[in-house]
């Protein structure tokens, strides 16, 4: 049996049959590695509904490139679960905000390591863990704690997603990636 080519024509192509509602995990932070191709193709292809697992909220780097503000403003997304909600300076605005505000786009704030745990665990096939992470805080409030060895840990569930968007600067036929430039902005 042969190997099956994994190689899509075009990033429409590659998201075309992203439904409504599916879970959508992005890549990088702010500007360094967004998967800036696949969410312009988002945008066009229109899918609603959308749960978005990322580090931020996009929308505060200029010039604006695809990101996850642009899903927000375009009325894509009902959900963002992110490390990230505030810009990081004073004086930018990030869409998100105005979003979440009004109620238009709910909001989850997970610490960035647990972000990343709880998406490696759903991938492992953890359905939960417990972590120090957020004990004695807002984020903790209401949520099941439990005491090992003396020390509390909050419990975490795994955050599985339909699809994972990143950037990479080419693939070979099974699948494999290979990074360049990942760590700067560019417009590619």
């Amino acid at each position: 049996m042969g190997r099956r080519n994994k190689i899509i024509g075009s990033f429409a192509e590659a998201i075309a049959d992203i439904p409504d509602g599916a879970t959508i995990a992005f890549g990088g932070f702010a500007g360094p590695g967004t998967p800036y191709n696949l969410t312009r193709a988002l945008l066009a292809q229109g899918a609603k509904r959308l749960t978005c697992i990322a580090n931020t909220t996009g929308g505060a780097h200029v010039p604006r490139m695809p990101d996850l503000g642009m899903l927000v403003e375009n009325g894509q997304v009902a959900k963002v679960i992110c490390a990230f909600t505030a810009a990081t300076r004073p004086t930018d605005v990030l869409p998100f905000t105005k979003y979440y505000d009004s109620g238009e786009v709910a909001a989850e704030l997970v610490p960035q390591g647990t972000l990343a745990e709880r998406l490696r665990a759903a991938g492992a096939g953890i359905p939960a863990f417990y972590t120090p992470t957020a004990v004695g805080t807002e984020l903790a409030e209401g949520r099941e704690t439990r005491v090992i060895d003396g020390r509390e840990y909050l419990l975490e569930y795994a955050l599985p997603c339909d699809y994972a968007f990143i950037r990479a600067w080419r693939a070979d036929e099974a699948g494999n990636l290979q990074f360049r430039l990942a760590q700067r902005i560019s417009a590619r």
